[in-house]
């Protein structure tokens, strides 16, 4: 709880009052490798904090799962989509690794808006962020090559690019397993 206290506390100021009402909101959960957060068709009804683990992101395309993004220790984890409007998820989110979550229900994150003296700034504050990292995944899909996909997942994932097998890797800069090899072998020599 103190990583995620720390966590809000680098968006917004918390009073001591505004950190108790946090600790009754949040719930603490364990999940295995391989547990889903979240299946395609159900609705996302909770927002997420990481404190230990790694979870991925993925759509079911033409019978292949595509891997659209990761989260670590100290972030959110939310489809956005799906939970401010309450409607069925296209995302799958599943545990790369046992994890270690604190989670908020809709109903009360609501109430986190309207207890915590900050949280509606919060909240926007971190839409925002989600926002502006959603704009510039897709702006890089349809404008970066492959090989600069590539080195952006390793610029945005370097603590953990060692965890996360490389299948999803692949999935993620949207290439084959085999092209990838060519393409880590290629940046090994040139450096």
């Amino acid at each position: 709880m103190d990583l995620l206290i720390k966590k809000i506390k680098s968006y917004v100021q918390l009073s001591s009052n505004d950190e108790i009402i946090i600790r009754t909101l949040f719930h603490k959960k364990e999940l295995k490798k391989g547990e889903y957060l979240l299946e395609e068709g159900n609705i996302c009804r909770h927002v997420i904090f990481i404190e230990t683990g790694l979870v991925r992101y993925y759509i079911n395309q033409d019978g292949e799962e595509k891997t659209t993004y990761f989260n670590k220790e100290n972030e959110f984890v939310c489809d956005n989509m799906s939970f401010l409007t309450q409607t069925p998820s296209n995302l799958n989110i599943r545990a790369i690794e046992d994890s270690t979550i604190w989670m908020i229900s809709h109903t009360d994150i609501q109430q986190f808006y309207k207890e915590v003296t900050t949280g509606e700034r919060f909240g926007r504050l971190a839409i925002e962020q989600v926002f502006v990292s959603a704009a510039n995944q897709i702006i890089s899909l349809y404008t970066d090559l492959p090989e600069v996909r590539y080195n952006k997942f390793v610029s945005n994932y370097s603590d953990v690019a060692q965890r996360i097998p490389q299948y999803y890797i692949a999935s993620y800069v949207g290439i084959k397993p085999q092209s990838l090899s060519r393409i880590r072998k290629r940046i090994s020599r040139n450096h």
